[in-house]
């Protein structure tokens, strides 16, 4: 584990700043607010091209979470064409920024819409999608309807998506909220998908299964901390800590990992 790149989630206003601050060597922002639909943009100084030559200087390796609001999986064509619009805008402007990846969550459908409907709006997102930098599938911690929280949900939409070159990541908090067994979860997702191109470890305040989705830090929560450097060791993938508190909480969790390989 001590080869990994390992970091967190930072403010996008100063994020090499947050990166060194944090002893980061990854890091993850959002390019707007996650809760709204405008269009993204890089808000720290130089825009897009200074970001990159700053990651470039300092060997920092860069992942974009896309909007919350985003849901390509949904029927409801008020909320999926501009989810198609907004993901595609992201992904462009993170190729931009020499992002490594975007990372978007798997979305819902609803308990009325036919039960494969979200896996076929998915298949035609990424059929439309230009993909300028890798997209990551992100697993979700709740919903009865959604195509990423259950694997058996997870194995449907690789049916629909796995032969285009999406990614995926695993989110150890998702995954427990979400009823996924940590102690294998990395060979049952890679038994679908194939690969785990990004963790978010995190943490979990609730217990399993309960579709809640709230961080914790590492050595804190309800998952077994163990658990979840074993979920890093087995992925052998890039880590983004997605967990609470200010730089120096953030800074144990990246510190927690590398001392734990």
């Amino acid at each position: 584990m001590s080869a990994l790149r390992i970091g967190c989630h930072v403010d996008p206003t100063k994020p090499i700043d947050g990166a060194l601050e944090r002893g980061a060597q990854a890091i993850q922002i959002f390019l707007g607010d996650p809760q709204k639909w405008t269009k993204p943009s890089v808000v720290s100084e130089g825009g897009a091209v200074a970001l990159r030559e700053a990651l470039a200087q300092h060997d920092i390796d860069l992942y974009i979470h896309a909007p919350y609001v985003i849901n390509v999986a949904s029927t409801n064509n008020r909320i999926r064409i501009p989810s198609r619009k907004l993901l595609q805008q992201t992904v462009e402007l993170a190729a931009e920024c020499g992002a490594k990846g975007v990372v978007v969550h798997g979305g819902h459908i609803t308990k009325d819409d036919p039960p494969d409907a979200g896996f076929i709006n998915w298949r035609k997102a990424v059929e439309q999608l230009d993909a300028s930098v890798p997209v990551l599938i992100e697993n979700t911690a709740g919903g009865s309807h959604a195509t990423a929280r259950r694997l058996d949900a997870l194995g449907q939409l690789w049916e629909a998506v796995g032969d285009s070159g999406i990614g995926f990541c695993l989110d150890t908090c998702h995954a427990h909220c979400g009823g996924i067994d940590l102690s294998d979860a990395v060979d049952r997702v890679v038994a679908i998908t194939g690969r785990i191109d990004l963790i978010h470890a995190n943490n979990a305040r609730d217990d399993f299964d309960t579709g809640r989705d709230r961080h914790d830090n590492l050595t804190a929560g309800t998952i077994d901390a163990q658990s979840i450097v074993e979920v890093v060791r087995a992925a052998g993938a890039p880590v983004i800590c997605e967990t609470p508190g200010d730089a120096a909480a953030q800074r144990a969790d990246i510190e927690f990992l590398r001392a734990s390989a």
